[in-house]
């Protein structure tokens, strides 16, 4: 196996009962790649995701990261949803630094890793402010900046600015990927929004319809920074536009 295949999806089957949803799914991550997920509304992206981190048990087939099976208390995998999951009662620097808390990082390093996060997604002012202070997109940011701030190998992201208007997830994408570039971690984005995928995503893999199987992985070879007025940028939204259309 080449090293650096971060995550190897063999086989991947997951049925509830008698419905199948995730149908024979098999796919690679490389290490540093950031692989954006799309297909139809309810076609079993989250329960791709889900299963990867062991919230559903697999039906049949495997997910293998670093060449062996999931291990959630070895690998460093960081998950951000779209709904609000920071902790109310601390601060924006208190939930921050929850991940390095957990991981015993040592105080000067997690100063570091806090204020550079921060900076990068323009919250240091607002450090001491608690989540209830906040905007929604101020809220995503903090999610974001705790994901980083622990340096995961693996980071996987269920459409994280799914309830955002369009400004603040082209600003929330911005900062996004300036995170990514600097720490060089793995994504696995989720998202129901094609043009989000075309403008982040180094890949593209095109789920169908359910039961789901992998219709197309597209590479993105689009330079960034991506516009998304572009012939080249309009030509790939519609492709994957078009893959995805299951009527």
């Amino acid at each position: 196996m080449q090293t650096n295949i971060k995550v190897e999806v063999k086989n991947l089957t997951k049925s509830f009962g008698d419905l199948l949803v995730l149908d024979d799914i098999s796919f690679n991550v490389t290490s540093g790649e950031f692989l954006c997920i799309v297909g139809p509304t309810g076609c079993g992206k989250t329960t791709f995701l889900n299963s990867l981190t062991k919230l559903y048990s697999i039906t049949k087939g495997s997910i293998l990261v670093n060449n062996e099976p999931v291990n959630l208390k070895k690998h460093n995998i960081a998950y951000i949803f779209q709904e609000n999951s920071t902790f109310p009662w601390l601060t924006v620097e208190q939930n921050v630094s929850f991940g390095l808390d957990i991981k015993k990082v040592p105080k000067d390093k997690k100063k570091e890793n806090i204020k550079e996060v921060l900076d990068i997604v323009g919250l240091y002012a607002f450090r001491k402010y608690y989540p209830v202070q906040l905007s929604a997109s101020m809220v995503q940011r903090v999610s974001i900046a705790r994901a980083f701030a622990t340096k995961p190998e693996l980071l996987l992201m269920d459409e994280p600015y799914g309830q955002l208007d369009i400004e603040l997830r082209y600003k929330l994408e911005d900062e996004l990927i300036r995170l990514w570039k600097k720490t060089n971690t793995t994504v696995l984005f989720i998202t129901h929004n094609i043009e989000e995928a075309v403008y982040l995503g180094d890949r593209i893999l095109v789920l169908s319809n359910k039961p789901t199987k992998v219709k197309e992985s597209i590479d993105n070879h689009i330079p960034r920074p991506r516009s998304i007025v572009s012939p080249e940028f309009v030509k790939l939204r519609n492709r994957v536009t078009e893959l995805i259309k299951w009527w």
